[in-house]
Formats: C-alpha cells, sequence, structure tokens
C-alpha cells in the first residue's frame, strides 16, 4: 500500500513548509501531498485554507495576496521560522528524492476559478513533468479535475469525493474521466463497496490510526494518506501478517 504523507510530515512541522516535506521525503514511504492555491499575482503556492491566518503570523486572503507579501511571513514557528513554499520551490526539493511522487491538491472553490490548474499545468510543462508517473493531481472539484484531463491528460487524476455526494452523486458518475477516486476513512468504513469502484485505483484519506491502516491494507486501498507516515511504514512493514497479505497481493508499502 502506498503510504503518503499529509500536508508533508505535518504531526511534527508546520504543515506546508520546507522542514515538513523534507521531513517526510526522508521516510520510507511513497509519497508526498500539498495543497495549492493561487495568489494575487498568480503564483501558485502550498497553503491549505483560504486565509492566512491559522499557518502563519499574518492575516488575509491568499487570492488577495501577493507573494511578496506572502514572503514577509513567518509560516513556521517563533523558534523556526519558515517562508511559504511555492509550487516551484517544493518542486526544487523532489528533484533530490527521484524516487518520491507528489500529489498535489487544487483547493477550489476559489476567486481564480479555473486559473489555478492552468498555472499549474504551466509549472509542471516549464519542468517537463506533464507526463512524470510520479506527479498526481487531485481535488474535490469535478471541474478542475476535468479541466486537468484536457490540458494535461498524462497526469493521474484522482478525484476526492465529498461527504454529499452520497445523496447527489449516489450512482457515482463521473463526467470528468478521473483515473482514481478517492473517499475518507469514515465514509470508506459505512461503505466498503466504494474501495475500487468502477475498476479505478483508491486513494484513501485521512488516515492515522493503527486499526484503520491495518483495515484499508485488507480491503485492497491502493493510496493511504496520512499525518503520521513514519508511523504507518513502520506499523506496515513490521506487521507479519501485513507483510504476508502485501506479498500475495503484489502491494507496494
Amino acid at each position: 500500500m502506498k503510504i503518503i504523507a499529509h500536508r508533508g510530515l505535518s504531526s511534527q512541522y508546520p504543515e506546508l513548509t520546507a522542514s515538513a516535506f523534507k521531513g517526510a521525503l526522508e521516510l520510507p514511504i511513497h509519497g508526498v501531498e500539498t495543497d495549492v492555491r493561487l495568489t494575487r499575482c498568480g503564483e501558485v503556492v502550498c497553503i491549505h485554507d483560504p486565509v492566512i491566518s491559522r499557518v502563519s503570523n499574518g492575516f488575509g486572503r491568499v487570492s488577495a495576496m501577493r507573494l511578496e507579501q506572502l514572503l514577509e511571513l513567518n509560516f513556521g514557528t517563533e523558534e523556526a521560522p519558515e517562508k511559504v513554499l511555492t509550487l516551484n520551490n517544493l518542486l526544487d526539493i523532489m528533484e533530490d528524492y527521484p524516487d518520491k511522487h507528489l500529489y498535489i491538491e487544487s483547493k477550489h472553490p476559489m476567486r481564480y476559478s479555473i486559473m489555478l490548474e492552468e498555472e499549474i499545468v504551466k509549472i509542471l510543462r516549464y519542468r517537463g513533468l506533464t507526463e512524470d508517473p510520479r506527479i498526481h493531481f487531485i481535488s474535490f472539484s469535478l471541474p478542475a479535475i476535468h479541466l486537468m484531463n484536457k490540458l494535461a491528460p498524462e497526469i493521474d487524476r484522482i478525484h476526492l469525493r465529498r461527504s454529499w455526494e452520497r445523496w447527489l452523486n449516489p450512482t457515482d458518475r463521473r463526467l470528468s474521466n478521473p483515473t482514481g477516486l478517492g473517499l475518507s476513512i469514515e465514509r470508506a468504513k459505512r461503505n466498503p463497496h466504494l474501495i475500487g469502484r468502477k475498476g479505478l485505483p483508491t486513494y484513501l484519506f485521512t488516515v492515522d490510526k493503527e486499526k484503520d491502516w491495518q483495515w484499508a491494507l485488507e480491503r485492497g486501498v491502493e493510496m493511504l494518506t496520512t499525518n503520521f507516515p513514519g508511523e504507518a511504514a513502520e506499523y506496515l512493514n513490521d506487521d507479519p501478517v501485513t507483510a504476508l497479505y502485501a506479498n500475495a497481493h503484489g502491494k507496494e508499502e
């Protein structure tokens, strides 16, 4: 099973910072996940929330701020200050870890709509990564998945199911042609039949308990994102039953 660090090693470092990603990339895991948003000046930055007050010492909406303003703020701790990370910064870091994968989640709704996906593709195309199997695009937004299919069809596209889709989309219709489907651990445990639905690989989020790591592995979940990637890797690699199951099914740990 492929273990993915949620927002980097966010259990030990401030989320989506250089230290969080470097810490995660040193672990024996599959890869890391980042959220991205678009600034007023068109820069793709690694920030989860639409406003920055929770993750920095500043205030304001990401979409209303310029990169220069964000760079003046501290996204780390008082003892270890950190600058805001751009997608380009993160891709620079990833170059030192050629065996690791990157899952890029575009955050919607936002004022710039499809411009975010367009800028993501520009960056990936400039760096020659639009056909790289280590790059994955994920989003809760079906229009975003659809647009990525048009802009860069070779990139893996994982649609994350929202909780309300169990009512508004009970048949699990996909008009955006995703290559993978995601769901929360809570919804997966209520509806295990959604795992592997439509013959597509499953991306499970955000899974932080040992019993749920085991549960996911036994049900054939391909990708699992967690805030505790080191502990998950140690648990799955050390458990003899898990190892036997993984070997028998050809799963990557």
